[in-house]
Formats: C-alpha cells, sequence, structure tokens
C-alpha cells in the first residue's frame, strides 16, 4: 500500500476513532470510582466502625450494670476505636418525685430521689454512643436519639425498681486503637418509698428523647412536658393500686485508658 492510499485507509480512521473511544471509557470509569467509589467504601468502613462501637457498648453496659447491682466490685471492658474520642461527660441527672406513705410520722407526704447520673460517651464525627443509666443510647446524623440497650428499670407486681448509677471521673481518651474502660463500684444504696400512690420521673440528658420514647412506651407514663432547650423530659404516671419504690444508688469511678 502506498502512502498516499495509507494516509487516505479509512481503517486507520477507524483505529483512532477506537482508541478514542477506549480511552473516554477509561477515563470515565476513573472519574465515576473517584465521584462515587471511593465515598462510598468511606461510608462502608464508617458504618462498620459505629456497628462495631454499638455492639461493644452493648457488652460495656451489661458489664457496668453488674456493678450497679453489686454482682461484681469492678469490670475491665476493651473498646476499639478508630478515630473520635471516649469520655466520661456530660451533667445528666434524674428527679423521682411521688406521693408515699411515711412510715415514721403515719402521714401521706410528697417525696424525692434525685441524683446525678452523666455518661460515657464515645463521639466519632457526627454520630455518638453513650452508656447513661444502666443503658445505652446512640445519636446518628439524622433523627432522634435512639436506644439500644434499654434502662434495668423494672415494673412488676406493683413494685418499681429504678437504677440509677452515678458516674465519676475525667477520663477521656481520643485517637486510634484499644481503650480500656475500667470500673470500680461499691455497695449499692437502696431507698424504698412505700404506698406510692403518683409518681412523677424529671430527667435532664443529652438523649433526652430516647428518654421520653422510653418511659411513655415502657413504664407507659404520660409524658408531661419535653423542654428542649434544657434537654429534659417529665413524666407522671397515677396508680389505681399504691405500688413501693425502689431507687437502686450506685456510684462508679470510672477510668479510660
Amino acid at each position: 500500500m502506498t502512502r498516499k492510499r495509507f494516509i487516505d485507509s479509512e481503517h486507520a480512521i477507524s483505529e483512532v476513532v477506537d482508541f478514542s473511544i477506549i480511552l473516554a471509557m477509561m477515563l470515565l470509569a476513573v472519574a465515576i470510582i473517584g465521584v462515587a467509589g471511593f465515598p462510598l467504601v468511606d461510608h462502608m468502613q464508617k458504618s462498620g466502625h459505629t456497628e462495631n462501637i454499638r455492639q461493644s457498648f452493648i457488652v460495656l453496659t451489661a458489664n457496668l450494670n453488674k456493678v450497679v447491682f453489686g454482682n461484681a466490685p469492678s469490670q475491665s471492658i476493651e473498646l476499639k476505636v478508630k478515630g473520635g474520642s471516649v469520655s466520661v461527660t456530660g451533667n445528666s441527672n434524674i428527679n423521682v418525685t411521688m406521693q408515699a406513705w411515711n412510715s415514721s410520722t403515719s402521714s401521706i407526704e410528697i417525696q424525692s430521689f434525685e441524683r446525678q447520673m452523666r455518661m460515657i460517651e464515645n463521639v466519632f464525627e457526627d454520630r455518638s454512643i453513650c452508656y447513661e443509666s444502666t443503658a445505652a443510647w446512640a445519636q446518628y446524623p439524622i433523627g432522634d436519639p435512639v436506644m439500644i440497650s434499654e434502662p434495668r428499670f423494672v415494673f412488676y407486681n406493683n413494685v418499681l425498681m429504678i437504677p440509677v448509677p452515678m458516674i465519676t471521673g475525667s477520663s477521656s481518651v481520643s485517637g486510634v486503637g484499644l481503650v480500656h474502660v475500667v470500673c470500680n463500684g461499691g455497695e449499692p444504696s437502696v431507698y424504698r418509698y412505700q404506698n406510692v400512690s403518683w409518681i412523677n420521673i424529671t430527667i435532664t440528658s443529652k438523649y433526652y428523647r430516647g428518654w421520653e420514647r422510653y418511659l411513655n412506651d415502657t413504664l407507659e407514663m404520660q409524658i408531661i412536658n419535653v423542654d428542649s432547650t434544657n434537654t429534659t423530659v417529665y413524666a407522671r404516671r397515677d396508680y389505681a393500686d399504691s405500688i413501693d419504690v425502689y431507687a437502686v444508688h450506685s456510684q462508679m469511678g470510672i477510668t479510660i485508658e
């Protein structure tokens, strides 16, 4: 084939066009992977980490509750974190007010039990998971807090038990790696209130919306007010038959290493 015939050949033009199309497809594929693929992989990694932390806090909650009820003097739990922080933090508290029988004065009185709670919290970017008052709660980027391990409040046979662990300490660890949460407790104190005809429970917490659903759905309490400004929920219940209330208070010294 002469040089002129080669230049004028349609086969040469076809090969150039094919190469251009293949190159364009390759560049498009790389662009799609860069725009969609890498963020998707990053999202999957974050979701996997969030699920691991969620499962870890379920285990942490079960172990710390052993200390709350005096079944173990101390516990050490290991968490694997990939960024963010694990801290003893917060100023959450609970106030229980009730109309009860005072056996020492043989009269009906308004009595109250109020304690600070605080929490152990993992914060990772826009997500957080915590242990607070025998329960584990989670806050995700969208929506209200959700309960991932319910509080150990019990209402059975006209007896209501309210466990209130008070977490002390100020430890905080951030970064990547293994974190140890060490808990040292003492003998729990039990406060008994007899012949209670009504009870008000007020909880101030970062996760107050989760507490609102729990008090309403599980304890069948009426939600009187929800104060979003002060992150507080107010609940009440009247009892046709008087009940006994047991408030179990435990102090837990927490160190995060």
